[in-house]
């Protein structure tokens, strides 16, 4: 459930980046791919590229999943810090007594 919630934030918010020179690359070996394999071969490679996109959006996900939740840890780390700051300078204590040489023990 919580990582379905997730899946839709990332899908919701995620931008991939354009990549054209990247893209442009991918266009021209898969040219060369089709002008010098036969057709067996160009699917087998094809399967593998496909293959390959599905593991990197895997990672994808993963790694958005993986900082969303280290943000949320940090975010409830930092809200418990400020309320442990806020119930002190309520009750006046830090936590530790500090003790002045008046009443150190003898």
């Amino acid at each position: 459930m919580k990582n379905e919630l997730l899946k839709e934030l990332y899908d919701c918010f995620y931008m991939p980046p354009e990549l054209p020179t990247q893209k442009q690359e991918v266009e021209e070996c898969h040219q060369a791919l089709i002008e010098t394999l036969e057709k067996w071969e160009r699917r087998l490679v094809l399967q593998i590229i496909d293959a390959k996109d599905r593991i990197v959006e895997d990672i994808s996900i993963d790694s958005f999943i993986s900082g969303f939740e280290l943000a949320w840890q940090l975010s409830m780390e930092l809200n418990n810090y400020e309320n442990e700051r806020l119930n002190s300078r309520r009750t006046g204590s830090l936590g530790a007594r500090f003790v002045c040489k008046e009443e150190e023990p003898t």
